[in-house]
């Protein structure tokens, strides 16, 4: 069935594949380099005790057969290890049947993770990192030609998030339809980063222009990656263009650099050699029976699970992310359908006065990725993903994302627990822990350019109250 391959796409093959390889090693080392504290025998929400409530049936992971933190972490940089091999071409010099085999094993290994993850593994990332990587397994190698109906699974998981967040704008704040969303946006977002500033501080013109922008790279251009050649090509870097232009504009884990990587899928070699050189290997084999039966019964298993997406899309209640088995395949996709205008923040501080009086003198934990200091410029991050940090932003919104959790991170804090300290950027207290913490609410917003060079403060703040008293 010459149908069947497209040896046209062996490029968008080896982008598609060592870009979600290399996705898979910044997951695996976020995860070994921050589970203890959240997650280990003794973390804030530790694992034993999630999976002594919850059945396997409900939330497949090999930890219900066996945990420990060093089990945890020989599972995380074991899987860091075998994605950075595939990262290397290690994929290609396997036979077909075991480059598979190692592709399922990471999505195993990663599925394990996110499905004993709780409030630190609920992003909508982590369900297409999953995803995509299960679709990685069916993408084959070198000894095969690329299979085309993968890769038009590909750009379907593309449209998908790439629709999906432009229906759930349109259909939520009212700031999207009348052009002004990004008057707040780049301010009140999760983790700004080094850029943030600047794009907040653009005209308002300016603004309105990247919403329209942003509601035709989202609504309309999605569609050209099912059109014949060129289109598909040229939708596809639309799409990596308004993606890079999120990159830059943001910290969002590595949900932009995924999608960039994915719609790869729609660009073939002769598109890609109007930019840099690039030949189609001529010698590319037929795929065998049995690979081709698994792809066509891949392919079916992912249009009839497309059905509850799908309908969630044409939904007039439709939900941002969403995951509709525990395998965290065929999901439903969208972000930011309400946006904030104002920005809130929990600020730490800790002091090592045995008695409190209204002269004691607090000190501040700085973290990572929050803002923290207004002088200090926000840093990029992304594609990895500081867990602590983005659920600080939500508990900042409401306690109740915070309830299970923020207590037992501030007791940490009290006896100066080193996996804890490891999460934070500056520990006020180095040689002693604190005798008291404390937590306070604060409102930020962004200098303007007058004001930071007058200040060379990036943020101004003031307190809002407190949220959680001393302990």
């Amino acid at each position: 069935m010459e149908w069947f391959s497209a040896p046209e796409y062996w490029l968008a093959r080896q982008v598609v594949t060592r870009g979600v390889a290399f996705v898979y090693v910044i997951a695996f080392v976020s995860a070994a380099r921050q589970f203890r504290a959240l997650l280990g025998e003794h973390g804030m929400l530790p694992i034993p005790r999630w999976v002594a409530r919850r059945s396997f049936r409900a939330t497949p992971s090999i930890f219900h057969l066996y945990y420990s933190d060093r089990f945890f972490a020989a599972v995380a940089w074991g899987g860091a290890a075998v994605a950075a091999a595939l990262v290397c071409g290690a994929a290609d010099l396997l036979p077909l049947w075991a480059a598979m085999l190692v592709w399922l094993l990471l999505w195993v290994l990663y599925l394990s993770i996110v499905n004993v993850g709780q409030v630190w593994y609920s992003f909508g990332w982590e369900s297409l990192l999953l995803e995509a990587g299960f679709l990685a397994v069916f993408l084959g190698n070198d000894r095969v030609a690329p299979p085309v109906l993968v890769l038009w699974l590909a750009r379907w998981l593309v449209f998908r998030v790439e629709f999906g967040a432009g229906l759930i704008k349109m259909r939520g704040d009212r700031c999207w339809r009348d052009l002004t969303c990004l008057y707040y946006h780049h301010e009140t977002q999760p983790m700004p980063g080094p850029l943030s500033w600047f794009f907040h501080n653009l005209p308002r013109p300016l603004h309105r222009v990247e919403v329209a922008a942003n509601h035709v790279a989202q609504l309309v251009v999605p569609f050209g990656l099912f059109a014949p050649q060129p289109v598909a090509s040229i939708a596809a870097t639309i799409i990596i263009v308004t993606q890079t232009w999120l990159v830059l504009s943001g910290n969002f884990a590595w949900l932009n650099w995924l999608t960039i990587i994915l719609a790869w899928a729609a660009i073939s070699n002769s598109a890609a050699a109007r930019v840099f050189p690039v030949s189609t290997p001529s010698n590319l084999p037929e795929s065998p029976l049995w690979f081709t039966v698994l792809v066509f019964a891949f392919t079916g298993v992912t249009l009839t699970l497309s059905y509850l997406p799908v309908r969630n899309m044409l939904s007039h209640r439709q939900r941002m992310n969403e995951s509709y088995n525990p395998f965290h395949l065929i999901n439903t996709f969208g972000a930011f359908g309400v946006i904030d205008r104002i920005r809130y923040e929990v600020v730490i501080e800790g002091t090592d006065e045995a008695v409190l009086t209204r002269h004691t003198r607090w000190r501040e934990y700085e973290f990572k990725g929050q803002p923290g200091d207004p002088r200090r410029m926000p840093r990029q991050f992304a594609p990895y993903h500081l867990r602590l940090d983005w659920l600080l932003w939500f508990a900042a919104h409401s306690s109740a994302y915070a309830r299970p959790w923020f207590e037992g991170f501030l007791r940490r804090l009290l006896r100066n627990d080193r996996d804890t300290l490891r999460l934070v950027r500056r520990n006020p207290f180095p040689d002693d822990p604190p005798r008291h913490v404390r937590a306070l609410l604060y409102e930020y917003r962004f200098t303007g350019p007058r004001e930071l060079l007058e200040t060379r403060a990036w943020w101004v703040r003031d307190v809002v109250g407190s949220y959680v008293p001393p302990l």
